[in-house]
C-alpha cells in the first residue's frame, strides 16, 4: 500500500492512528499474500495519487474495484488502454456523447478525468479476483468516508456525482453548502434505462462550476 500525497496525507493522517485502520492494513496485507486481489498493491490509492485533495472539482464514487484479471487501477469505472470496456463505462460513455457531443472513447481509461480534478473514488479499495464487493468487511468505508468529508471541508464549489443507491447514501457526508449534489441511477445496465440515461450529468455539473465562477471540467477523453 503506497503511501498517499497530495494533500491527502494530511487530511487523512488521523485515520491511520485509528484502531480500524490497523484492522484494515493487517486484512489487506492478508489478502495480498494469500489470495489474487485487485487492482495491484501500488494502485490502490491510484485515485488520491492522481487527483491532488488541491485540485479536486468533482467526486464520482464507485463501489469497488472490478474484480476481473487487468481491469482494476485504482480509479472507479475505470479500464487500462486496451482492456475491453465494462457495461456500465460503455453507458457512461453513451450519456456523455448524448449529454455534451463528446466522441464514443475507445478507451475506458479515465485517467485523464483524475488529471482534471476529477476524484473516481471507491467506497472499497481492493477486492479478492472474481469475487465482488468481497472485502466490503475490511474497513474501507470508514478510511473513504473521511476521504469524502476531508473533500468536504474544502472551502469552493465541488460537484458530487451520485450515481445508484450505494453512491448515494453518502451524500448524508456532504454538507458544505458549495457543493453541487447529482444523483441518479445507476449506469449499469440492470438500470440505466431507469434514470440514469437523460440525466445529464457532465453539462449539469459544468453549467454550475460557471455559476459559480469555476473553470469548467474537460470531460473528453
Amino acid at each position: 500500500m503506497a503511501g498517499l500525497t497530495g494533500g491527502w496525507e494530511a487530511a487523512l493522517r488521523e485515520e491511520f492512528a485509528k484502531p480500524y485502520y490497523r484492522d484494515l492494513y493487517r486484512n489487506v496485507v492478508d489478502a495480498y499474500k494469500n489470495s489474487t486481489v485487485y487492482p495491484p498493491a501500488s494502485q490502490i490509492y491510484t485515485a488520491f495519487h492522481l487527483t491532488p485533495l488541491e485540485n479536486v472539482k468533482a467526486v464520482i464514487l464507485g463501489q469497488d474495484p472490478y474484480h476481473e484479471p487487468g481491469q482494476a487501477e485504482g480509479l472507479a469505472f475505470s479500464v487500462p488502454e486496451g482492456v475491453e470496456i465494462p457495461p456500465s463505462l460503455v453507458n457512461i460513455f453513451q450519456e456523455l456523447h448524448d449529454d455534451i457531443g463528446c466522441p464514443i472513447p475507445k478507451s475506458g481509461d479515465l485517467r485523464p478525468w483524475a488529471e482534471r480534478g476529477v476524484l473516481l473514488l471507491n467506497s472499497v479499495l481492493t477486492v479478492r479476483a472474481h469475487r465482488a464487493f468481497s472485502h466490503a468487511g475490511f474497513g474501507w468505508q470508514s478510511f473513504t468516508d473521511a476521504a469524502i468529508r476531508a473533500v468536504d471541508t474544502v472551502d469552493r464549489p465541488i460537484v458530487f456525482i451520485l450515481w445508484g443507491k450505494s453512491a448515494q447514501d453518502k451524500s448524508m457526508l456532504i454538507t458544505n453548502p458549495k457543493r453541487l449534489v447529482i444523483r441518479s441511477p445507476h449506469p449499469s445496465p440492470l438500470s440505466a434505462y431507469r434514470g440514469f440515461f437523460g440525466s445529464r450529468p457532465f453539462s449539469k455539473a459544468n453549467a454550475w462550476l460557471e455559476a459559480q465562477g469555476e473553470e469548467p471540467i474537460d470531460w473528453s477523453l
